[in-house]
């Protein structure tokens, strides 16, 4: 309705308009009796006429107003739009969760932002990146610490920096009991990276010296899906700036991210990555990046990476685990799509009670993007 109603708006712009350049002419004409020829008119004059027909023609032949009688039939949208406006945090996407999107944006203007981002993170997660809050202050610890630490491998991370309220854990010392692997503990997280235990490791010297014999140059990077940054605080030692798109999901891992001196990048692995094209000599899919992905997200995924990276530059799938024939029929020919060069492509099976039960396998694979298409 909205639509037509835009259109009719046009169409009696372009009408009133052609009247306006008739008279003009007409005028024109009465205006000089002497002269017995038309006068021509101005070019200017007729290429605005051939501007609005265009237009007017462009829009009926793509959109035509329905008749009087009968409803605005919708327009047909591609299936793989449809599936995308559901992925990826477009606007279209909100309208899905009209519930969530006003408890979020129902807030006090001018004062304390409520404590809700795992509010905002829910809809994130559904497709819907929502603005946001304009006329609300966020909230910040009481009592922060006055200095923050410039080693990204601190010997501990301040509690006080960091709002508890929405998490379970209220300290850095019970994430730590819970689980030591979830990269809260930096000194536990320094050898990450480091060490070659099994062929699908590649420790980040060796990384180096590959991209070295290939006369090519890591400066910038993006880590998906990495957590509390242990990998981007590693490259920083090596005075290699890696962004890094994490979510919370019930866990301070954007703080963490930020207390390290890093840039937390606060983003669901479907979004498309707030990088310009070809700029990134690195991009790196962490554990987050696996076979629970849909298949047209990860395809999505993979050449939002392409688009990134400059010519030679690197995609390095680390420790992406799958089914061992979705790997063969699925993920490899998926990957294949890239016509990336295999600089290593390791696979092993995946040796925890999930993998044993699924038949699971892991891959790492560290591809090279041609210099030229």
């Amino acid at each position: 309705m909205g639509f037509t109603m835009g259109l009719n708006l046009l169409l009696l712009m372009a009408m009133v308009a052609t009247n306006i350049l008739s008279l003009y002419h007409l005028s024109s004409t009465i205006q000089t009796p002497k002269s017995p020829a038309p006068q021509p008119v101005p070019d200017h004059l007729i290429h605005q006429l051939h501007t609005i027909r265009a237009t007017i023609n462009h829009l009926t032949r793509h959109h035509p107003s329905p008749p009087a009688t009968t409803k605005a039939a919708k327009p047909t949208i591609p299936s793989d739009l449809l599936l995308y406006s559901q992925l990826s945090p477009i606007a279209s996407s909100c309208h899905n969760h009209p519930e969530l999107l006003h408890k979020y944006m129902t807030y006090t203007p001018f004062s304390l932002c409520p404590l809700d981002s795992d509010l905002a993170e829910s809809l994130t997660l559904r497709g819907c990146h929502p603005l946001p809050r304009r006329r609300c202050f966020t909230k910040t610890p009481p009592k922060p610490t006055s200095s923050l630490p410039q080693d990204p491998f601190p010997s501990s991370l301040p509690d006080a920096n960091v709002l508890w309220t929405k998490y379970s854990c209220k300290s850095f010392s019970c994430l730590n009991r819970q689980n030591l692997n979830l990269g809260f503990d930096p000194p536990h997280e320094v050898v990450n990276f480091m060490t070659y235990k099994s062929e699908l490791d590649l420790p980040i010297p060796q990384l180096f010296q590959i991209a070295k014999a290939a006369n090519s140059v890591l400066r910038l990077g993006v880590d998906i899906g990495g957590g509390t940054g242990s990998f981007a605080a590693r490259m920083k030692l090596y005075n290699v700036t890696i962004i890094t798109t994490t979510m919370n999901l019930g866990i301070p891992n954007n703080e963490v991210v930020a207390l390290r001196g890093l840039v937390p990048i606060h983003a669901p692995l479907q979004q498309r990555l707030p990088v310009f094209d070809g700029v990134m000599d690195l991009v790196r899919c962490g554990h987050a990046v696996n076979r629970w992905i849909p298949v047209t997200a990860l395809e999505f995924l993979l050449f939002d990476a392409d688009r990134v990276l400059r010519g030679g530059g690197y995609l390095w799938l680390d420790h992406f685990f799958s089914k061992g024939a979705d790997l063969d029929k699925v993920f490899g020919p998926l990957i294949g799509k890239l016509g990336y060069r295999k600089v290593k492509w390791a696979t092993a099976s995946k040796n925890d009670s999930g993998g044993l039960k699924n038949g699971e396998v892991y891959l790492s694979a560290l591809l090279q993007k041609p210099v030229s298409k």
